[in-house]
């Protein structure tokens, strides 16, 4: 993320036109996923989301302005979290689960959408649809892939813990749940890179990019 965030910092300087497309990308992969955490708690039973005015597209409902400079400018950052009442759901350890795991799916499915319509343009063979493609759909895919892998890391307070904590049984469940109090800290440490690269980088980029190479078609 790291190195993410000095990418998206040399667009600024050297390309302020690509760095408003990344900045609405942002703002849009960010807003989908909050919105699929409200939307799925509803769905599981859940009115506290709608009561907060969250089941909707706008990004002011959404977005944390401090989070998104974050992730510009330090590699990591957050929206406005959801807000949910457990006891409010059927089952509340794993629909929490499911509730958080809504986040990352929707941001994986926004890019291989994206991927699908920019190889339906290079489809056309149109040099219009592709630069458009290449211009607008290739962010999409890059910021969403990176967000959707952020957040299933299994560390407080990002989506990933939750997720883990459903899946495991009651007793372990409860255990993990304990660490939680740790989360920041371990964040931090795998943030702050050492040698250039952090533990996020070294974790996050490989797999990231993998992917990332899959859904970007080869420009022909």
């Amino acid at each position: 993320m790291v190195i993410f965030a000095q990418l998206v910092i040399n667009l600024l300087s050297e390309n302020p036109a690509l760095f408003f497309v990344y900045l609405v990308v942002l703002v849009l992969a960010i807003t989908i996923h909050e919105f699929a955490h409200a939307w799925t708690a509803y769905q599981l039973g859940d009115p506290t989301p709608k009561l907060q005015g969250r089941l909707n597209l706008n990004p002011r409902s959404h977005l944390d302005p401090l989070g998104i400079l974050f992730l510009f400018f330090f590699g990591f950052g957050w929206g406005r979290p959801v807000e949910i009442d457990p006891f409010n759901l059927k089952n509340p350890r794993k629909d929490t689960a499911l509730v958080s795991f809504a986040g990352p799916l929707s941001n994986f499915i926004l890019a291989i959408l994206s991927s699908s319509l920019l190889r339906l343009f290079i489809f056309f063979e149109s040099y219009f649809l592709k630069t458009i493609g290449f211009l607008f759909l290739v962010p999409v895919i890059q910021i969403n892939i990176f967000l959707g892998l952020f957040n299933l890391i299994p560390v407080a307070p990002l989506d990933g813990f939750k997720i883990v904590g459903g899946i495991l049984s009651r007793e372990r469940a409860q255990e993990w749940y304990r660490l939680e109090k740790y989360g920041l800290i371990f964040l931090i440490l795998m943030i702050i890179p050492i040698g250039g690269f952090s533990m996020l980088d070294n974790f996050l980029r490989p797999t990231a990019n993998f992917i990332i190479r899959l859904l970007i078609p080869p420009i022909r």
